[in-house]
């Protein structure tokens, strides 16, 4: 009864673990009162062994079978709520009537997370009936709930004032897909201080986005250059650099930028910072996308809101590809179509070049990364072979370079030659 009436935190019930044990709270009360009763039912007792059982699997599909308080009390920490919104949102206060339902709430999910299976077996009834049963342990709590409910209700608040809430407090990467946003339980790691060379143009990206989060004013970028020199590294780096503070990434594939005000009304109201990735941007002739992107980016209704920015990544400075056919065709108004094709890079504040690097920065790439490996030993070796390596493996590039290395630190490690 006490976990039928959760209020602020009810949208537990909803999740696979809270979900499956609720269902296997009610079948107990209802052996337990056929029990009492003195009318025994083998429906009632099929559906508890049936309750039990599905509760411990996906108890142990989630890896928590020895920890059922840290699962529950980990859902409730990431339940997108009144409470967690409010306080998300830099609230200052909340109403004296919400607190007690928080603090009531937090108290009952403590005494859930507690519940053992002997004693549910024992209230229910069904100790000399049922079979020998698995059996879970409960462990300890998250760390903001082992506290009495007051402290736990000041903790979560600066949590989610702190870090958000919802799926945005629990995960840092996204992906737009079918008009909703999935979380990305495992991003790319890369770091910036594993990017080797082009500090400049890095730096750029860096202080635009650091600008952002402070909430200061910042553009839009592009950033566009050569392959395999780091551009969307930059952007991965960023976000895992500075998640800490606030920021998460949205990827956005360029099929689906006609759904960008569906994405908009899902994170304008969200107190985080959201960087809009669209990965190797670039058209073929003005599509639908390319005018939904030039609206987006300025002059459109579905503005983005003040808590996002758009970070693409081309190979082209001009997205739009031009034709020589494109100026000698039978355009009576040749220039304004040539205008049309470049409006769209001027539309990002910020543009930022990306070229491939050449003999001498390469060899310093190479340098760098056998240093971040510590393979300083075999420094005039890996220069010997990184030209012929660049030159079977599509010319220098930093992402070339770490190819190399890779391949030369396996080799070095088994004592083998390099060619």
């Amino acid at each position: 009864m006490k976990m039928a009436s959760l209020s602020i935190y009810k949208g537990i019930l909803g999740r696979t673990v809270p979900k499956a044990f609720y269902r296997l709270l009610r079948s107990a009360a209802r052996c337990s009162l056929s029990v009492g009763a003195g009318r025994e039912s083998l429906e009632d007792q099929l559906e508890f062994l049936e309750a039990w059982g599905d509760f411990f699997a996906v108890l142990c599909q989630r890896g928590f079978s020895e920890h059922f308080a840290q699962c529950l009390t980990q859902t409730a920490l990431f339940d997108e709520n009144a409470f967690s919104l409010a306080a998300a949102g830099s609230c200052e206060t909340i109403d004296p009537s919400m607190k007690a339902a928080v603090e009531r709430d937090i108290s009952t999910i403590l005494e859930l997370s507690q519940l053992t299976g002997e004693f549910i077996l024992e209230q229910s009834g069904m100790v000399s009936r049922a079979p020998q049963l698995p059996q879970w342990q409960n462990g300890k709590p998250v760390e903001l709930f082992g506290q009495d409910p007051a402290q736990c209700l000041h903790s979560l608040w600066e949590y989610y004032r702190c870090s958000g809430c919802g799926m945005y407090a629990r995960y840092r990467a996204f992906i737009w897909r079918e008009k909703k946003i999935l979380p990305v339980a495992h991003p790319d790691p890369q770091r910036l201080c594993e990017l080797k060379g082009y500090e400049a143009p890095r730096k750029m990206a860096i202080d635009n986005t650091v600008a952002f989060l402070k909430g200061l004013p910042a553009n839009n970028c592009l950033l566009y250059g050569d392959r395999g020199t780091g551009k969307s590294s930059t952007v991965k780096g960023l976000l895992n650099e500075y998640y800490t503070q606030g920021l998460r990434v949205i990827e956005m594939p360029k099929e689906y930028l006609m759904d960008f005000p569906y994405l908009v009304d899902q994170i304008a109201g969200i107190p985080m910072k959201f960087i809009i990735f669209i990965d190797d941007l670039s058209f073929s002739q003005q599509d639908g996308t390319y005018a939904a992107l030039k609206s987006v980016l300025q002059g459109g209704l579905a503005a983005k809101p003040q808590n996002a920015l758009i970070y693409a990544t081309s190979n082209r400075r001009h997205l739009l590809r031009e034709n020589f056919s494109d100026r000698n065709g039978d355009d009576l108004h040749v220039n304004d179509t040539i205008q049309e094709c470049l409006s769209l890079a001027d539309r990002f504040g910020l543009a930022i070049n990306f070229t491939l690097p050449d003999k001498a920065r390469f060899l310093e790439i190479i340098h760098q990364l056998a240093c971040q490996r510590e393979l300083e030993d075999h420094l005039p070796e890996l220069e010997r072979g990184a030209e012929q390596w660049a030159m079977s493996h599509g010319g220098r590039s930093p992402r070339v370079a770490q190819q190399y290395i890779a391949f030369a630190e396996a080799a070095l490690r088994q004592d083998k030659p390099l060619f």
